[in-house]
């Protein structure tokens, strides 16, 4: 990965509307002075975590097209630090994203966490691979305890990445999020409920032996 996200996403015509709103001196540095090589652990556990992203590919017709993909948390794997994959479930059957890859494997990619209003973008070259070619790959993606119809797998070679601005990112939380929040709470009132039993309990022994 000899490229930083910068120098491939600031194109001539970028770097023309970052001049006229002068934000270019600063941009200039960063394209400049970045450089990551792969994969840190910081980003390799950010995927790793994740149960959806979303991804953009490019037509024939040159229209963009992008795809939300989702599945369970760390359905995407880390194959080594400039390469992540997941096996493409069966679902409506369009092959919008799969047909673009076929004759364009550019494609971004965007990860959020949205409870920590974090959001990671990937610049890749993307690579359908079908099931009976690489088993041993099919091995390493797989999802133990989730249901799904695989159909082919995607590796996505990382060209660059970069860490995006939180702002303007709602947090959001999931089911599991909110459970996990609220266990401990959940479990100090299922202990007052059984104090508050037994002291019932204890009263109506009472009142019985007094009668």
């Amino acid at each position: 990965m000899a490229k930083n996200f910068a120098s491939i996403a600031f194109t001539n015509a970028v770097k023309a509307v970052q001049e006229k709103f002068g934000s270019r001196v600063s941009y200039a540095r960063v394209e400049r002075d970045t450089y990551i090589n792969g994969l840190t652990e910081n980003e390799i556990d950010f995927i790793e975590q994740r149960d959806s992203f979303y991804m953009a590919s490019i037509g024939e017709n040159n229209f963009p097209y992008i795809q939300h993909r989702g599945g369970p948390k760390g359905f995407v794997k880390v194959l080594d630090d400039k390469r992540i994959g997941f096996i493409d479930f069966k679902g409506n059957m369009q092959y919008i994203s799969v047909g673009n890859i076929a004759v364009n494997n550019n494609v971004a990619l965007i990860m959020v966490d949205y409870p920590s209003k974090t959001r990671l973008k990937i610049l890749a070259k993307a690579e359908v691979i079908e099931l009976k070619d690489n088993p041993e790959l099919y091995n390493l993606l797989n999802l133990n305890d989730y249901h799904f119809k695989p159909e082919r797998m995607m590796v996505f070679n990382i060209e660059a990445y970069d860490w995006n601005c939180p702002k303007h990112i709602v947090a959001r939380y999931t089911v599991e999020d909110i459970a996990e929040v609220f266990a401990a709470q959940k479990d100090h009132i299922t202990q007052l409920e059984t104090e508050i039993k037994s002291l019932k309990a204890k009263l109506r022994e009472a009142s019985q032996s007094t009668i």
